[in-house]
């Protein structure tokens, strides 16, 4: 068994694990006072918007996997549509050939606050009230912040200053940035949770007080100021200023919905993953491509295998995924089609983008699909590839600030990333719950002033070209890279995981769970916290996801705690191989039961010093 940091925690009452440890304990709090896993789900992601703030906020999306104990597994879509107006014949009259990467016209209508009220209305058993406590609490009275927000505002100072006063006034309080160890309040945010259940206080039952705060945030006055900031002239990536296409009808007319998951059966388990509005199928593609017998382990054929069947299942993704066009799923998970790809793998690697014709269809990809991303300061090979972050540099015109795409840059090590959050609940009922909150980041966005909170910006991952499955299309999601996942086996629901890591997240989520499956059982149950800590890798052969885009042919970036031999061997079958600090790649959650014992397990991720699993 190789190293892990810490055990695998086991319990028989409730387990949570997340990427911020305030988070976690927040929703254990939850599951202590009697509620169950969607209650806490609900409790954690709205602390969560708290204390990662540079990685999550309401006015972002979220996709929610629930597998109620004995139910359905069911996905509730957190992803707002493009308004009206985002037509591409609006954006390229504005002279962009890409959706700029921050900004109000990256807005889609803002989709995670209404997916937490419906899971807590059709799922849970808390009061709104009960629910939104730590939040508040945490917001109003202040938390010690992670590194990270702190790095994450000094990239975008000079933005703030100049540009996005608004969020300047939360986030550079008296001209300074976060730091860890001094509290970070985030005054508005509270008094606009507390101005919420003031208004809905009177509404009657729970379930009558959830609904009127849906329409608070439809058609209140937090779609009234959501609706005035989109119409306000913003710097964006492009370096002008832009008004964005958000209205009060697209708010009102939205909300989110269920849908029955995409599944993949492998070995006696069964994968459940969001549709192809996400990537989430991509996973399961991946496991279509494995052929019947696998290599060792961890061994450099192993690594190959996967590198290569990730490239075929991500050229799929960006021809064929998407929200603008029906997607021949049916036929892109099938047997004979990943048959016949897998057929593609040679010992070499690949530096190609081939994407597969299922049943026949001609595959059609955007003009900038085969842009190689090679000098390009928004790419970091070492980096999640998540989120944008704009910031001012040298413009063409005198006196005007142009801001860019880039990471934030300012980290221990000389670096830092863009990301994004995930959380994993299961309670002693057997209720499952997986989901990966996203978007609306303090640097996607300004703070709308009168809500403590920016925007989102997810409309960035749409194609300004018409006629493709992702073209930027009024009333249709942009496809989202966020993929959470329940795992079942033998029918029967097990485990929920999940990442952040944008285009690597269904690259991080296989490594783990072959890690799971493959490695058999440890302890009595699922080696979870060993399979998170083991070494990980990613590749970028194909379309990023974020603005300004862009791919790496060939690449690979693997932790420095991959075997040499396999490194080196890597090497010599045509990898570009990056070799990136020991812990640097996957920011893996998990949660499981095993249905014969009720034994409830949980492990988080080590990387990035603030993943957190709790539980007893």
């Amino acid at each position: 068994m190789h190293f892990t940091t810490r055990p695998t925690l086991q319990g028989t009452f409730g387990t949570v694990s997340s990427t911020h440890w305030l988070a976690s304990q927040s929703a254990m709090a939850v599951l202590e006072a009697g509620g169950n896993a969607y209650d806490a789900a609900v409790a954690g992601a709205f602390v969560l918007h708290v204390v990662e703030p540079h990685l999550n906020g309401p006015a972002g999306e979220v996709p929610i996997l629930l597998a109620p104990a004995g139910g359905e597994v069911r996905v509730l879509c957190g992803q707002g549509v493009a308004p009206a107006g985002a037509t591409v014949t609006h954006y390229r009259g504005l002279g962009l050939e890409l959706v700029p990467g921050t900004g109000p016209l990256a807005a889609a209508v803002p989709g995670a606050f209404d997916a937490w009220m419906l899971l807590l209305r059709d799922h849970g058993t808390k009061p709104l009230a009960d629910v939104l406590k730590y939040a508040i609490g945490y917001a109003e009275h202040g938390h010690a912040p992670v590194e990270n927000v702190g790095a994450t505002v000094e990239s975008v100072r000079q933005l703030f200053e100049t540009e996005w006063t608004s969020s300047a006034e939360v986030y550079l309080p008296g001209g300074r940035a976060p730091r860890p160890g001094e509290l970070l309040r985030n005054p508005a945010l509270a008094a606009t949770w507390k101005r919420l259940l003031a208004e809905v206080a009177g509404a009657g039952d729970r379930v009558a007080q959830i609904e009127a705060a849906r329409e608070v945030w439809r058609s209140g006055f937090i779609a009234e100021a959501l609706v005035r900031q989109a119409q306000r002239p913003t710097m964006d990536t492009s370096g002008l200023r832009h008004t964005g296409t958000l209205t009060a009808a697209d708010l009102a007319g939205w909300s989110a919905t269920y849908e029955a998951p995409a599944t993949y059966d492998w070995n006696g388990w069964t994968l459940c993953k969001a549709g192809p509005w996400s990537q989430g199928p991509a996973f399961l593609q991946q496991l279509a491509l494995l052929p019947p017998e696998l290599p060792e382990y961890g061994s450099a054929d192993y690594v190959h295998l996967l590198i290569e069947g990730c490239k075929l299942a991500m050229a799929d993704r960006e021809a064929w995924y998407g929200d603008a066009a029906e997607v021949p799923l049916d036929e892109l998970l099938s047997a004979d089609y990943n048959a016949a790809r897998r057929d593609l793998v040679g010992d070499k690697a690949s530096y190609e983008l081939r994407p597969g014709s299922p049943g026949g269809r001609t595959p059609r990809l955007s003009r900038y699909a085969r842009v190689v991303a090679t000098d390009d300061p928004g790419f970091d090979p070492m980096g999640a590839g998540e989120p944008t972050v704009a910031k001012p540099t040298t413009s063409p015109v005198p006196g005007e600030p142009r801001a860019r795409a880039g990471e934030p840059e300012v980290r221990a090590d000389g670096a830092t990333r863009g990301d994004t959050c995930h959380l994993d609940v299961v309670d002693r009922w057997g209720n499952l719950v997986a989901a990966t909150p996203s978007g609306g980041w303090l640097q996607s966005n300004p703070v709308v002033p009168e809500l403590g909170f920016p925007l989102g910006t997810r409309l960035q991952m749409t194609w300004l070209e018409e006629g493709l499955p992702n073209s930027l299309t009024p009333g249709r999601r942009p496809r989202t890279t966020l993929t959470p996942s329940i795992a079942l086996r033998d029918g029967v629901p097990v485990m929920a995981f999940g990442t952040p890591g944008g285009d690597q997240q269904d690259q991080w989520q296989l490594h783990f769970f072959l890690a799971v499956a493959l490695r058999g059982q440890v302890r009595g149950g699922l080696d979870l916290q060993g399979a998170i800590d083991a070494p990980n890798w990613h590749n970028d052969g194909f379309p990023g996801s974020f603005y300004p885009r862009g791919m790496r042919p060939g690449s690979v970036t693997v932790e420095s705690r991959m075997d040499p031999g396999v490194v080196e061997e890597l090497r010599r079958r045509g990898h570009d191989v990056t070799v990136g600090d020991p812990w640097s790649e996957g920011r893996l959650c998990a949660v499981a039961r095993d249905p014969e014992t009720g034994i409830l397990s949980a492990a988080a991720n080590p990387r990035g010093m603030q993943g957190y699993a709790v539980g007893r």
